[in-house]
């Protein structure tokens, strides 16, 4: 009764990087006398050590990445301090400080921080001056 509550024994990391560097001390041929592991075991501890490194499905989010703090409040400056730009000249003058981000990017920002497109210019046209 007592062999059916004992569970096998589980090993915690550290545990499993403890026998890992223990067992480059001991040769292979001692091992089923040293460990409770066999080599088997701790080969496919790496496998699986290298394949939760390499996996990187669980650290990305689907869909496009968002877009920089950084970068969006540099477009709601641009956008507050020459108030008659409109998106498109706001993306240009990103392109010309090395920030490569599409217009219809900058309209959304400046749409969802509630800034109103650029007006039309209601002044005199060429033909007037």
């Amino acid at each position: 009764m007592l062999r059916r509550q004992i569970a096998c024994v589980r090993y915690e990391p550290a545990d499993r990087i403890w026998l890992a560097a223990l067992s480059r001390f001991v040769p292979r041929e001692r091992w089923r006398q040293t460990f409770t592991i066999t080599p088997t075991t701790l080969l496919a501890w790496h496998r699986q050590l290298i394949a939760r490194k390499w996996m990187f499905t669980r650290h990305r989010r689907p869909g496009r990445p968002s877009t920089a703090p950084a970068v969006k409040q540099l477009i709601l400056r641009l956008a507050q301090e020459n108030s008659s730009w409109g998106h498109r000249r706001i993306q240009g003058e990103l392109a010309r400080l090395g920030y490569p981000i599409a217009p219809s990017t900058v309209w959304e920002i400046l749409h969802a921080a509630g800034i109103d497109p650029a007006p039309q210019r209601s002044g005199p046209t060429w033909r007037q001056s």
